[in-house]
């Protein structure tokens, strides 16, 4: 997405270089192309806590300890956030995008693009049975 002649990210509006924002998500939303591009590359995308960081408390100067005191939450819960330990809740993700002006619908959208990145990498190695309705069994048998 171009705004002014200049890259943002869709989900933070954040000015971009290169291909992807930070949060590794291409700054055009085509679900079914991103999903296809990231399971090829291999290559995760970020986990929420890095695009806090990356994006937010670094660029803020804001430690870990004072940032969990704005956002009210302890800080042991922010840095596990922060280092990968611990996902983004739905209200976690209400508090960040109050403190920070963003959506939480783009913090759940990061966390749901991990978690569905990290699922796709174990369900290769998993045994599943199609499973029919009844009448469609007999049809399939």
């Amino acid at each position: 997405m171009k705004i002014s002649g200049r890259r943002v990210c869709v989900y933070f509006g954040k000015k971009v270089v290169g291909r992807n924002c930070l949060c590794r998500l291409p700054l055009i939303v085509d679900s079914i192309n991103k999903d296809k591009k990231m399971e090829n590359q291999g290559t995760p995308p970020a986990h929420p806590g890095e695009v806090l960081k990356g994006l937010y408390l670094d660029p803020m100067n804001k430690s870990i300890t004072h940032a969990a005191e704005d956002l009210g939450v302890s800080r042991r819960t922010l840095s596990m956030l922060v280092n990968g330990h611990l996902g983004v809740s739905a209200e976690m993700a209400l508090s960040l995008s109050k403190a920070l002006g963003t959506t939480p619908e783009s913090w759940l959208n990061i966390q749901q693009s991990f978690d569905l990145w990290e699922a796709r990498q174990k369900i290769k190695n998993i045994r599943v049975n199609i499973m029919y309705k009844p009448d469609e069994q007999v049809k399939a048998g």
